[in-house]
């Protein structure tokens, strides 16, 4: 009589997933945006699969794949978070209290300002030696999020303003007949075939467009042009 062939990881696959599922609404770390529980679920799989031999088959094979759900949960939480959460979360002195709009005031009852800061040592030390490390794990550093948000120099640029700022300087820069080819291409969206039959320019080389090379050259002459504008002058903060 031969023996019962023991279960391999794809013959579970099914359970693993469904086990794994049932965890989804216990990840609370939604504060890292490029890691979901897609990816949490990715690695609990890829755990599962170097241990599946360790698996005693005469056992329910659920609790021990919880078991090591259950801890993979943890390292992730640990090693994507908690390693470099500042020492005030878990500190007796702690005093955050929500404001408006979902804002955190970080308060502390130890610090001589009241607030979560380095005239704690334990905070001076986290600053010096994980913050860095916090705030690349983290989408936003989230202490100076509603600061950074609002004095952005980025949420004030003007795209369409800059651009027509460039036209006006090129048109200064350029001839009336290089200005016209570069507002054809450039300004109303004219193909390079028309624009060159326009222009009345024509091809002797067997396979090229007509004005094939006048057209690269005097694009190449404008990208010049805006690009030492663009350097030199600030159009787009103006």
């Amino acid at each position: 009589m031969e023996d019962k062939k023991d279960a391999t990881y794809e013959d579970r696959s099914h359970i693993i997933d469904n086990e794994i599922r049932k965890r989804y609404y216990k990840w609370h770390l939604h504060a890292i945006a490029w890691f979901d529980f897609d990816d949490v679920a990715q690695i609990i799989r890829a755990h599962i699969f170097k241990k599946w031999a360790l698996w005693d088959q005469s056992r329910p094979l659920e609790p021990w794949i919880n078991k090591i759900i259950s801890n993979q949960l943890k390292n992730i939480l640990r090693n994507h978070y908690s390693n470099f959460a500042r020492p005030c979360l878990n500190c007796e002195y702690n005093q955050s209290a929500e404001q408006g709009e979902g804002q955190i005031a970080n308060l502390c009852a130890f610090t001589p300002s009241g607030l979560q800061c380095n005239e704690c040592d334990l905070y001076a030390k986290w600053e010096k030696t994980k913050k860095n490390a916090y705030d690349i794990k983290m989408p936003l550093s989230l202490e100076f999020h509603a600061y950074t948000k609002n004095t952005n120099p980025e949420d004030h640029f003007d795209i369409s303003r800059a651009t027509i700022s460039l036209h006006i300087r090129i048109k200064a820069a350029l001839t009336s007949k290089h200005y016209l080819v570069y507002k054809m291409l450039f300004i109303d969206g004219i193909s390079e075939e028309e624009v060159a039959r326009i222009l009345g320019y024509k091809s002797n080389e067997k396979g090229r467009k007509a004005g094939y090379k006048q057209i690269k050259n005097l694009k190449n002459q404008y990208k010049k042009l805006a690009k030492k504008i663009i350097q030199k002058e600030d159009i787009f903060y103006e």
